[in-house]
């Protein structure tokens, strides 16, 4: 051992037998190897499969998390374009939220979450970033009840922007349609027409859009023309409204006669 330790006479013959001896060690050692490879094989393929479970639950949980997303994004738009809207009116404004539409498909009305103890009263004006939308017909503590543009039993004191023409629009129970009525067949409308609130009445505010003429039928045997508007807000689609308190627009004798008109009625 000594003079193979120092020497290495025998390197060559334990070189040959261990060429001899490897086939004998596979063969021996391949049960266990294949038991091992298996056994890795089965627990690598379960942690795969709890993987995959794994990703597809937080796929579909980030899913959701982008429909939410997506929802306070667009609710963000239409709050912008609220506050936006509100830079219009110098008198105050506060934004509502809507809670439910009424069932009934010949009313449209609205239930919004300000009530009284909120400064809400009836027949407070309501509108959204496109137009006028309604008024306040009913007020609880906590939630309101508001009769849209388009409800039978709604009328619009409006004016023509091209010339000025004023006119009352009455809802028809549709979902966006209003018609103009008593405007004669020789009255200079077309279809296209934009009119805006006249604040006669001093309910709504000045100067809003409140729709666009899209119909005009005339019959000669009738003294007045059948003219059909679509109401500029977006009476099924607004989520979020604006509620607006009487200007603070003072005459020259100090007196606010729309504010008077407003309290009289509370």
């Amino acid at each position: 051992m000594t003079l193979d330790h120092r020497f290495h006479h025998v390197d060559q013959l334990r070189a040959g037998l261990s060429i001899v001896v490897y086939p004998i060690r596979y063969l021996v050692n391949m049960p266990a190897d294949m038991g091992n490879w298996a056994s890795q094989a089965f627990m690598s393929r379960k942690s795969l499969q709890e993987e995959n479970i794994d990703l597809k639950t937080k796929n579909q949980l980030l899913k959701t998390e982008l429909q939410k997303f997506n929802y306070v994004k667009t609710e963000n738009l239409h709050l912008r374009a609220l506050l936006k809207s509100s830079k219009q009116f110098e008198s105050r404004v506060l934004i509502a939220e809507l809670l439910s539409v009424d069932l009934d498909p010949y009313r449209r009305q609205v239930v919004i979450n300000k009530g009284s103890n909120h400064g809400v009263y009836a027949g407070q004006p309501m509108v959204d970033a496109q137009g006028v939308m309604g008024l306040v017909t009913h007020v609880g503590l906590f939630t309101s009840t508001a009769l849209l543009v388009t409800d039978p039993n709604h009328a619009l004191p409006i004016q023509m922007l091209r010339n000025g023409l004023r006119a009352i629009a009455n809802g028809t129970g549709a979902v966006n349609r209003l018609e103009l009525e008593n405007i004669p067949n020789n009255t200079d409308i077309k279809v296209g027409d934009e009119f805006v609130s006249s604040g006669l009445g001093c309910v709504f505010p000045t100067g809003y859009p409140a729709g666009r003429i899209i119909e005009i039928n005339t019959d000669p045997s009738l003294p007045f023309a059948q003219v059909i508007a679509e109401p500029a807000a977006a009476l099924d689609r607004s989520r979020e409204v604006l509620l607006v308190w009487p200007s603070d627009e003072r005459r020259e004798d100090g007196q606010n006669p729309c504010k008077q008109i407003m309290e009289a009625k509370k």
